[in-house]
């Protein structure tokens, strides 16, 4: 998998202290529910609810994204229901037009364009969702699978280098895709 460098422009960007890059143009609700774990793209267009976080008392997080991973423009990311919180890992790529209300993503994953994964969906370490996958709530993606189609099902298995892959994907377009 060979993604372009695409280039952004700095300042449509705030940079947090621990690296985030979140563009001025995305919506972000309930921030003090959102944690980026930092190294963390969010592009043009993105929309993060953390605004749908969990009833009651105390501080609740309702999305937690881990390091270096990339949003690109136009994905909805919302925790798949008020009383459960989404969890991100590192090294994950959710392509233009995604929509995701996954109870977990493991590290090295790649969310093709144009997916919609369902509430409570666990997607395991290493795996790579086709463009335009729909994965059915409840679902549970193993490790090292290829899912696509609509209704998504595993038609293949992801190589042993996929984490590599995906560390070397996430981390070029971090540094490498922003100018001044």
């Amino acid at each position: 998998m060979e993604a372009a460098v695409v280039r952004y422009h700095r300042p449509d960007y705030i940079e947090t202290d621990t690296g985030n890059k979140v563009c001025r143009k995305s919506a972000i609700f309930g921030s003090q529910n959102i944690v980026l774990g930092g190294k963390t793209i969010i592009q043009n267009n993105v929309v993060v609810r953390g605004d749908l976080r969990r009833a009651g008392a105390g501080h609740a997080v309702a999305i937690a994204i881990g390091k270096f991973c990339n949003l690109c423009p136009g994905v909805i990311v919302r925790p798949p229901y008020k009383t459960y919180k989404g969890v991100f890992s590192d090294h994950v790529l959710i392509e233009e037009g995604s929509i995701v209300e996954a109870a977990s993503i493991g590290s090295y994953v790649h969310i093709g364009k144009d997916c919609i994964i369902g509430r409570f969906v666990m997607i395991k370490d290493c795996v790579r969702i086709l463009d335009g996958a729909v994965v059915p709530p409840n679902t549970v993606i193993p490790p090292f699978s290829i899912v696509g189609g609509n209704l998504a099902t595993v038609v293949g298995e992801w190589t042993d280098a996929a984490q590599e892959v995906m560390e070397d994907v996430t981390t070029r377009f971090y540094n490498q895709g922003f100018v001044g």
